[in-house]
């Protein structure tokens, strides 16, 4: 067996109390050459009961009192033990299936007993148990087929943590990965564009996306990704009953016409007529002549519409005698025939791209439907003056086009992004990577290909306590990332979360959260939703999490047996995230 260390006395439901013999109350002990750690907090012991080896942790320790006939008493060490399982063909089998009784003796466990509960097959070793400084491997192929957390405060270690992961996962599993999985990871602070995880040279794609000027890179979306109403309802924030079926009459038009040669450029000039020349005219239509000269780039079309006035519900032009000439009554309307027909006729499309085609379309089909008195003005207005906005952006740091990323690593980059734009580009990510794989595996059960998707600093795209956008979508997109991570599984569909603030994130995300690593947490909050969330964390363990040191964290969840506490190995200088505190020593050092 090994060395005696004690003997059963007590056993209270699952607590089970021994009394430690005096010689074993050492810090190392030896035995046949073998060295074992004393008996301490944390420490596993074997009690031998029959033919079963019984594990158990232990948790608590204290002096008692022991009468010895009519001597005094003597104090003696006792400690209180949690079954944790028990060994089977050399197997942890986890669970309490029996307990042992008074009077069982424990033994000290070497070390590879240890290394059997936690490890798995020993190949994907990323650190070493806290206390007793033993390897671990951990199993690949049950945390990565889950949603994972990775949480800690700003210093603790969980982007290294998360780096650490991956990194060894595409070191050992890279080449039998390909054309079977692609990962995504969303970065807001731009810490893995360098050789993080995987170099470029390797299959890494990195998009260095920026709304500041035009030299970043841009994402590609694929054309039929982004002619549909519900991409084009994410990107601009439609609302749902008024905006949305505005969209879909939009795409719906262009798929109609959309081998008619010229079909854009008749629409445009048969609308302006018809808006010139209707006897139902409206002042706004003037705002939109301008702002659709304006897409165009036209001056002359600009001009001639700036010479429009309004008076008795009809535009007119006032010549040099001061003459108002009208503009209704029909085809046969003489002021547009003498000043905007061949003007009209003569109109040229520009080049345009899918962002500005989509909005010029959508103020074309806006003054269309006004003309036959079909919708309602305001509420189409405020949809118009976010595309104006957003279009702006996404030029920046989107592309339509007929191609998609085929890289196996995906490194999307927001650092140089607007806050506007940080809340849109994951969103719509999210849902275009989901959308797109379940289309994928929709015929295969398991799925045969699997997506990962990667959130760095993940609070920022899913906390419940942003003011800076409405209700409703709020709602939206935390409707759509629960929708993920209650269903995505079932498709292949993965999600890891790394984040500083648990707290912030909504409860049912975090809730669907299958395997956590907790770095140091401090706030009140964050444990407090840590305890009542995640069932297999124990008390010591959570107790640990405020006074865990740089890198050390609790590992738990449904691919762990027990959980347990964990020191990271620290990665190479190359490998490591750009997340490493300022050096104030050499910043700050004296120049001799």
């Amino acid at each position: 067996m090994s060395i005696p260390v004690g003997e059963v006395v007590s056993i209270r439901g699952t607590v089970i109390t021994l009394m430690v013999y005096e010689e074993s109350n050492k810090e190392t002990l030896f035995y046949d050459g073998e060295k074992y750690k004393g008996v301490s907090i944390k420490e596993h012991l074997l009690i031998k009961r029959g033919f079963k080896n019984i594990v158990a942790l232990v948790q608590g320790e204290y002096l008692d009192e022991k009468l010895q006939g009519d001597a005094e008493g003597t104090f003696v060490r006792k400690v209180e033990l949690k079954p944790i399982g028990y060994f089977e063909k050399d197997q942890l089998i986890e669970g309490i299936k029996s307990l042992p009784m008074i009077r069982d003796v424990a033994y000290l466990m070497k070390e590879e007993e240890v290394r059997r509960i936690y490890s798995s097959d020993g190949k994907f070793v990323v650190g070493k148990l806290a206390s007793d400084d033993v390897e671990i491997s951990l199993p690949w192929d049950r945390i990565f087929n889950s949603h994972v957390g990775v949480f800690g405060n700003t210093g603790s270690g969980k982007s290294n943590t998360l780096t650490a992961l991956y990194t060894k996962l595409f070191q050992q599993k890279k080449e039998v990965m390909l054309g079977k999985s692609q990962f995504f990871v969303i970065d807001f602070n731009g810490e893995y564009t360098k050789d993080q995880i995987l170099s470029e040279s390797e299959g890494k794609k990195v998009y260095r996306l920026s709304t500041r000027d035009e030299s970043g890179d841009k994402y590609p979306i694929p054309s039929e990704v982004f002619w549909d109403s519900e991409t084009l309802g994410v990107l601009f924030r439609a609302t749902e009953n008024t905006q949305k079926p505005f969209l879909e009459s939009v795409i719906s038009g262009r798929e109609y016409y959309f081998n008619q040669p010229d079909s854009l450029g008749i629409y445009l000039r048969n609308t302006i007529k018809n808006a010139l020349t209707s006897n139902s005219q409206r002042k706004e239509f003037h705002s939109m002549f301008l702002s659709i000269s304006k897409l165009m780039g036209n001056v002359d079309l600009e001009n001639a519409f700036r010479r429009l006035s309004w008076h008795e519900n009809k535009f007119y032009f006032s010549d040099e005698h001061g003459r108002r000439h009208y503009f209704n009554g029909g085809n046969n309307c003489c002021s547009y025939n003498v000043f905007f027909r061949t003007l009209i006729d003569g109109l040229v499309l520009p080049q345009l791209d899918a962002f500005q085609e989509v909005l010029f379309r959508s103020e074309i089909r806006l003054l269309s439907l006004l003309i036959k008195g079909r919708i309602q003005l305001d509420f189409i207005q405020p949809l118009l003056g976010r595309m104006e906005s957003a279009v702006k952006s996404l030029r920046k740091v989107f592309s339509v086009s007929n191609t998609s990323s085929s890289s196996i690593l995906n490194v999307i980059s927001l650092r140089k992004v607007n806050q506007e734009m940080k809340k849109l580009i994951p969103l719509f990510l999210a849902k275009q990577l989901y959308g797109d794989h379940k289309v994928r595996v929709e015929h295969d059960t398991p799925p045969k290909n699997t997506a990962h998707l990667i959130i760095d600093e993940a609070h920022n795209i899913l906390s419940m306590q942003s003011n800076r956008e409405n209700e409703t979508w709020k709602d939206y997109r935390l409707e759509l990332f629960e929708e993920i991570i209650k269903e995505g599984r079932k498709f292949g569909f993965y999600l890891t979360l790394s984040s500083q603030r648990p707290a912030d994130i909504s409860p049912t995300i975090m809730s669907q959260i299958h395997n956590f690593f907790i770095h140091r947490l401090v706030n009140d909050r964050d444990l407090f939703l840590l305890e009542n969330t995640i069932s297999s964390l124990d008390h010591f363990s959570r107790s640990m999490i405020p006074n865990l040191g740089k890198g050390c964290a609790v590992i738990t969840g449904v691919s762990f047996d027990l959980p347990m506490i964990v020191q990271f190995d620290q990665l190479k200088d190359s490998e490591k995230p750009d997340s490493d505190d300022v050096n104030l020593g050499t910043l700050w050092g004296n120049k001799d």
